[in-house]
């Protein structure tokens, strides 16, 4: 069988670790959560995992549940019957109907209305798919695939998603690092996809002086691989055959560049003088804030590993 995980270019040592976790789940119908900011590439994971696994001749069906209507979320997902409803004027096929025997991907599964997350439980503790009015339900077998740019946990503590379903879900969760923390990607990846455009468009790749590499590569790339992809293709169109420097790069990209993250440009001490210990917990919670109490991206921003933040967050007893 083809690596499905070969089109997962990376060099990063975080990403690689995720990529041999996902190679070793990827046969089991074990269900899966992959985490991760926009961008990161999550459904291309979902992909790889469905090609890798002893569903790969069956199909894929990708649900988007940011983009469904609250009042036909349930219908799309479990189908319904003609006259089920006002405006069902025939039968509509769910897209876990569809997924019989091969593999649902939910993404932004954080996205899902309370009422539907319910019936989805249901489907994923009995394999049950209740169709909208149908009377019985019907056996599905899929294995499911959930993604989300949402700290779940915080999002079950606020009361909008269902805790047995994030513990239906959670059994082998996958957290895509940021492009920021995948630097060394960063180079691989802008010659892959600047050869790709320049393919399709029949047109030479540009080049990157050293300094622009080391530049793009301190980036903060806040939308992630799609960014960096959606950057090539534009170089590709306005600047086919050149060799870009600084200067060359969009203004919004010279606008937003940012110090690294572990650098501190200047902290100049109070007269009075400070409390450590205050100021510590002023930065942890920062940091839980602005993750929204994921405490493994909390961590990462106060360049801590996230044994030594949990263990603080005990500590001073601050919750997630």
């Amino acid at each position: 069988m083809e690596d499905a995980f070969a089109s997962l270019l990376s060099q990063s040592g975080n990403l690689e670790t995720v990529i041999r976790a996902a190679r070793m789940i990827a046969m089991l119908d074990t269900n899966v959560l992959i985490l991760g900011e926009s961008g990161t590439g999550k459904e291309l994971f979902a992909h790889a995992l469905h090609q890798s696994s002893r569903r790969a001749n069956a199909a894929f069906i990708t649900v988007n549940c940011a983009a469904l209507p609250e009042q036909l979320a349930e219908s799309e997902l479990f189908g319904h019957r003609k006259g089920a409803f006002t405006g069902a004027e025939n039968h509509q096929q769910g897209r876990i109907q569809a997924a019989h025997q091969g593999t649902l991907f939910l993404d932004e599964i954080g996205e899902l209305p309370l009422n539907v997350q319910a019936k989805l439980l249901r489907f994923l503790e009995n394999g049950e798919c209740q169709t909208l009015g149908k009377t019985q339900p019907e056996k599905i077998e899929a294995r499911i695939i959930a993604a989300t740019n949402r700290d779940l946990n915080a999002e079950v503590k606020a009361g909008r998603f269902r805790q047995d379903l994030y513990y239906r879900l959670n059994i082998v969760p996958l957290e895509i690092p940021p492009l920021r923390e995948r630097k060394a990607d960063i180079k691989l990846l802008l010659a892959h996809f600047s050869q790709t455009f320049a393919k399709r468009y029949q047109a030479p790749a540009p080049q990157f002086s050293r300094t622009c590499l080391k530049y793009l590569s301190e980036y903060s790339w806040a939308g992630n691989v799609r960014e960096l992809k959606n950057f090539c293709e534009r170089m590709v169109i306005f600047h086919s055959g050149q060799t870009l420097d600084v200067s060359d790069l969009p203004s919004e990209f010279q606008e937003k560049q940012v110090a690294a993250p572990n650098e501190i440009s200047s902290f100049d001490l109070p007269e009075a003088g400070i409390s450590l210990e205050k100021l510590e917990v002023h930065l942890i919670r920062q940091a839980l804030a602005r993750t929204y109490g994921n405490c493994s991206q909390a961590a990462r921003l106060l360049g801590l590993s996230r044994d030594t933040l949990l263990y603080r967050m005990k500590k001073y007893t601050i919750d997630s």
